[in-house]
Parts: structure tokens; sequence; C-alpha cells
């Protein structure tokens, strides 16, 4: 288990600083198509293998010279081209090459939530850095469907200049950069957003304050980023909500590592059921390298939740985030004849009267003879008769994962019914904008997982100015709009990271990691045990180590630091050989290689802020070791000592034990080891949850742990 959680710039003055790049058609069939390519670190850092690309490249282009999509060459090694089956094999032969896969399609994953979170813009405007550091402005890099610049959100008027550092091109003050890849007819476009969802992320994270905003008067208040004194650097991978392909994001990873962002935010992945293993998945072997260059990577974990395995962007390089609610309900109450009133959820503006009563039928009533019924009474297409379904309110089951609830919209719509009623327990706590159109989500009983989460579920935000999607009819667009998925969650960590980034510039991307991770809470704002959206008993599979905090982050007293041996180790104990593993990671020590007795069950031993364990014995037990650093203070305090003391909290049956039980720091960046021994007296008959905390009176460090008697995923025949 991966451990888891200005309204107006004129549309003629600004300019998009705009890099256009190819982005591949779609594969042939007979498995010819867009294949990439992965050569492992940069050319200019492998040293005998340099030229392995240049040449393998040049060979290629003498034969088909329009098969070029992609080359990169900044932050990794590899290209992205138009070959056949047989040629794709061929190259995967060659030195130097690591992996050859065909181009992936990745989909998106689709502010109120920060006072949720307890959330003061001055402590993340202000740096307050240490005595013995010098705070920098962070840059967010944003892959998404790109930016609409004119947002107040966006407004650059009290930034200042942009970094030195910066090594992209300039737009202005706040959006420090934007790059399009384009192809064919599409080569002309711009990183303006045409979708909003980008837009919607880009402001989440790192948006100006912007008061007495709202979506036509809903979730009315302040509109803020994490990190608002954030610059932004926009890389839009996305020209519609129909997909991307990896070669494409692979791209824009090479150019955030070489113009010099310090964390990049990723709100799309693959499905569950396709993620590939860590040589053939774009969004982890750019991660991969990003975090080699000291870039901190923030994904979601995908909206295909709450079923088990069901969190992709799981490599432990990447800081993975699920989506919690916040305490913002939109309301869309059934109101019956008898005046019982049945709570929904639903943003509509429908002008339906309270009289007269309308009448209401289970769509399964209305069946259309030979039509299956399952088909029916979830409201698919051409399943219902329309004489019975005019003039009602029709109910409709969610069970269907093929037709989404607004294609159940248009069918009851087409069919002359004046409503729906959708149950779903799942989408029953997200508020989906229905329109004008009246529908409500209701749970069934009315109607008889991540490294950290975060407030992911009606989400108020920036939002493009030329929509007409979200648009009601007779308005004017919306600046803001509210949205719902660990997108939206993926964003407010972002924005920390950057905030943490920004005190702690020399901090490391495992460091500003543990930091989120070992002070987030594992209670909700009620102070009661965070629950799933069915409200049974959340466990790390669902919020991984807890709910966001936006200021324990910023001085969280301890830090596990995930070190580059602890990366190669754990691709050795995954089963890749130390050949591959050299051309891969940009430095290896001398002498490193990989442990006689690799194995799967040995990744617990990396330092990582959380324990997992799969295949646990009771009889043997099994132990673990971690090294904490302590980053309190800094380095002219001549009296930095202090003691933490250990607390378990374990599960019935589970013993734990903690040696040593206290640790002692007497200066910064101090650190100091401890194991963790798990025993039981019997097998364990489900998977077991429990953490433990070092605290010292004033910091708590906490750690969450899984344990299962289940045998974790085995990785073979790795090149």
């Amino acid at each position: 288990m991966k451990p888891l959680i200005t309204f107006i710039f004129s549309l003629t003055s600004f300019f998009f600083c705009v890099s256009l790049l190819s982005e591949p058609g779609a594969a042939a069939a007979h498995n010819d198509g867009v294949y990439i390519v992965y050569m492992g670190a940069p050319a200019s850092l492998k040293g005998s293998l340099k030229d392995d690309h240049a040449q393998l490249l040049d060979s290629l282009l003498k034969r088909k010279q329009d098969a070029l999509i992609h080359n990169y060459k900044s932050g990794f090694s590899g290209f992205a081209a138009h070959l056949s089956a047989e040629e794709a094999r061929s190259i995967a032969e060659k030195p130097g090459v690591v992996s050859v896969f065909p181009d992936p399609v990745l989909q998106l994953h689709t502010t109120r939530s920060w006072d949720f979170l307890n959330y003061e813009t001055s402590v993340m405007i202000e740096s307050n850095p240490s005595s013995d550091s010098k705070s920098t402005d962070a840059i967010i890099g944003i892959l998404d469907t790109g930016i609409w610049p004119e947002s107040e959100s966006f407004n650059d008027e009290t930034m200042g200049p942009v970094p030195l550092r910066w090594n992209g091109l300039f737009c202005n003050r706040k959006i420090i950069g934007a790059r399009s890849y384009g192809a064919g007819e599409n080569k002309s476009r711009t990183p303006r957003d045409m979708v909003g969802h980008g837009t919607h992320v880009a402001s989440t994270a790192a948006g100006v304050e912007v008061k007495d905003v709202s979506y036509y008067g809903l979730a009315a208040g302040t509109a803020k980023g994490g990190s608002p004194g954030s610059r932004l650097a926009i890389y839009q991978v996305f020209s519609s909500q129909n997909g991307s392909h990896g070669s494409t994001v692979l791209a824009a990873f090479d150019d955030a590592i070489a113009d010099g962002v310090d964390v990049l935010s990723l709100s799309f992945g693959s499905s569950p059921f396709l993620e590939q293993e860590f040589i053939n998945d774009p969004i982890a072997l750019g991660a991969f390298h990003a975090v080699q260059n000291g870039i901190t990577v923030v994904c979601s974990a995908g909206n295909d939740g709450p079923n088990p395995g069901s969190v992709v962007n799981s490599a432990p390089w990447i800081l993975t985030v699920a989506a919690t609610t916040i305490d913002r309900v939109f309301e869309s109450d059934v109101v019956l004849g008898n005046n019982k009133v049945i709570k929904g959820t639903g943003i509509n503006f429908a002008s339906i009267q309270n009289s007269p009563v309308y009448p209401i039928i289970y769509a399964k009533s209305a069946k259309k003879s030979g039509v299956d019924e399952n088909a029916t009474r979830n409201c698919e297409p051409n399943s219902m008769d329309q004489e019975i379904i005019k003039g009602k309110i029709v109910v409709c089951d969610n069970e269907d994962s093929l037709y989404p609830q607004r294609n159940k919209q248009d069918e009851v719509k087409k069919l002359g019914g004046i409503g729906v009623i959708l149950i779903d327990d799942e989408l029953r706590g997200v508020a989906f904008n229905f329109g004008t159109f009246p529908m409500t989500v209701i749970s069934s009983k009315d109607g008889a997982k991540p490294d950290i989460a975060a407030p992911g579920v009606n989400i108020l935000a920036a939002w493009i100015g030329n929509d007409t999607i979200q648009t009601l009819k007779g308005k004017d667009p919306p600046l803001y709009n509210v949205l719902s998925g660990t997108s939206m969650a993926c964003p407010h960590v972002s924005g920390i990271a950057a905030a943490v980034k920004s005190r702690n510039p020399t901090w490391s991307p495992s460091v500003i990691r543990s930091a989120i991770m070992t002070t987030a809470a594992q209670t909700n704002n009620m102070k009661a045990p965070i629950t799933t959206e069915k409200g049974a008993a959340a466990t790390p599979y669902d919020f991984g180590a807890g709910e966001v905090s936006t200021t324990g982050p910023l001085q969280p007293g301890l830090v596990y630091e995930t070190t580059a041996i602890d990366y190669l180790n754990f691709l050795c104990y995954h089963g890749y050989n130390i050949a591959t593993i050299k051309i891969m990671a940009n430095t290896i020590p001398d002498g490193f290689t990989c442990p006689e007795e690799s194995s799967i069950d040995l990744i617990s031993n990396i330092n990582y802020p959380s324990i997992a364990i799969s295949n646990f014995d009771e009889k043997a037990g099994r132990r673990v070791n971690r090294t904490l650093t302590n980053v309190a203070g800094n380095a002219k305090m001549e009296d930095a000592k202090t003691v933490y003391n250990i607390s378990i909290d374990a599960p019935a049956g589970l013993d734990v034990q903690v040696v040593p039980d206290k640790l002692h720091f007497s200066k910064i960046n101090e650190k100091s080891s401890y194991q963790v021994s798990f025993s039981a007296a019997n097998p364990l008959k489900k998977d077991v949850f429990g953490s433990i905390t070092w605290s010292n009176g004033r910091y708590k460090v906490t750690s969450t742990f899984a344990l299962s008697s289940k045998s974790g995923s085995v990785a073979l025949d790795k090149k």
C-alpha cells in the first residue's frame, strides 16, 4: 500500500508566452502507432551512454523523417515517435533503452474550503523565514487545460519581480510562464483555457484573495488560493476534456524541470484498471526525474473510489491526494405530498413551483416492452415509455457506469418528464450542477485511498470568461464556479506545498511531503472520526495520513527524509535490476548495488512518513526502521535540546512496540532512529490500522500504519 493524503485584464493587451510543440495523433491499428521510448536520466548525465539517444534518434529519422513527435532531453532522456510494432520491439533491445510502450491517454480527475481548513491568509502570505534562511517565491507548475489570465484571481499588482532563477518564458508577475502543446491545425493554439478545469485548479493552488464572489449567488464569500504569493507556470497538456497523451505530459515534465518550478500539480491520471508499471507510466517517470531535481510532485488519486485498489498515481515519490467534503451543502430537497422532506443535493436553478403537486414515478414502472429492467430503473436511453414519463418527476437508480447523471437527466427531459430524483449514496455529498432542469441526488435509505486528503467537494474557484456550458440562460458567464473531485483536492495540497517551500527553500520534496503528512488530522472539523460517504468509519485506505493542515506543515518539528538511496532500494525491492536503475537515476552513489535478497516485503523499510506492511505473518512478526530529522529552531540556536516521547494507537489483538521510546535531539538537522515491532497472537482476520505519534509537548509527529496478511503486488520479470 502506498501511504495515504483587477476583474478584467484587457483581452487584447495580455499576450501569452507560447511554446508550441507537437501533439501525437491517434494510434493506428495492429499495434502500429505512437510509442514512448524512455532512456532514463538526461544524456548530459549519462557519461558513455550519452550518445545512445542521439544515435537512435538519427537512425530513426533517416528512415522516417516525420516520425518524431517529442524529444525529451532536459529532465530525462527519450522521445515519442510514430513506430510500427516491429520497430518498437527492435528499439526496446537497443543499448540505453529502459522501456518502449504505447502512448497512453490520461483523463482529468474531475473557497470556502480554506476556511474549512482553518486557513489564515496572513499565515500563508507572510514568509516568516527562520533567521538562517532566506524566503523565496515558490513557483507552482500546473499541468492542465491552460488558464484564463483575465481572472481577478491572477492579478499581479501586488507581486514583486519574477525570481531570477526562472528559466522559462515570461508572461507577467503572477503567471510567469505558459506553454501549449499543439499539433496540426492546433499549432496556433495558445495556453488559454477553453475548458475551465485548469483555471479552477490554478486559482485553488495560488489565486490571490478576491472578495464577494459566488456562482450566481451560491457559495458566496472570498476566493483564495493555498499560496497566494506563489507564481504560476502553466503547461496546457489538455485542450479538451477528452484526454491527453502521455507523451505530451512527459514533454511538459521535461520543460518544467528545465524551467525551474518548485512544485508540480497534476489533477489527472490513468484509470486504476489501466495503471502501468513505473517504467511504462508517463506520470511516474516524469515525477521520478522531477523529484530528483528537487521538485515536489502532487497528484490527484483519481475519482474511481471508494472501491479498494482505486488509487492512481501511487509511486512513492509522488504526494497523492484524495478528496474529502467540507461543511458546504447545496440542498435540493424533495417535499412529498404529506409534507415529508427528503434532503437531496444538487445545484439547480429550476423554476418548478411548490404547487401544484407533481406526481413521482419510479423509472422501473415505465419500462418499455422487451427492455432489460436494470436499464429502465437506471433511466438509460430508449428504456422508458414516454407516455408514462410525461409530466412526472422520475426516480432513477445510478448503478450503471456507462451513463452518467447528465445522460439520465437528458433522457427524462426528452420524454417530457419535469424532474429527476437520482438515488446514489456515493454522490449524495457532491453537489452537481444540473442547471435549470429540476434534479437532485438522495441516499438509498431515503429512496427505499491516498497520502493525504484535502477538500475536493463543492469547491468555489476562478472560471473561464467565455463559458457556455455552466452559464445560465439569460445570464453572463460566471467568473467563479463550483466543482468537485480529486482534481480540486490536489491543488489544495500543491498550494500548501508551495507555502512550505517558500518558507523553507532548502527543504527537499520528501521533507515537504513528510511535513504535510505527519501534521494531518485523523478527525473532522467536529473533532469526530473521519467517515466515508456512507457514514462508516474511514481508515487510512480512505484518507491516507488524514485531512491536510494549513499551518502544521510550516513547523512540523521532525521530518522523515526519504533519500535517493531509499528510492533506489525501492526499485530494487520492486524487481528492477541494477543495470536498469543505473540508466534511470540521475546520480548513483559509488558502490551502490541492489541488496542480494531484494523482496517487495522490504519496501516497508524505506524511510517513509507512514508504514504499510503486507503479507504479515503473526508468528514471525515484522520489524521496520525509521529515521527522524529535527527541523525545529535554527542553526544559531545554542540550546535546542528536546525530548520526544512515543504514544501508540493500536487495534486490539495487535502488539506494537517502539524502541527506543524516547528520542533526544540537541541541534537542528540532527537525526535519530527507532524500530517498530509488530506481532499478534492470532492471524489477522482483516486489515488493521493504527498510528504512532512522537511529541515533545509542542510538536506532534504522527505516522499512520496499515497491516495486511495478504500478499503485496509482486513485480516480476523487470528489465
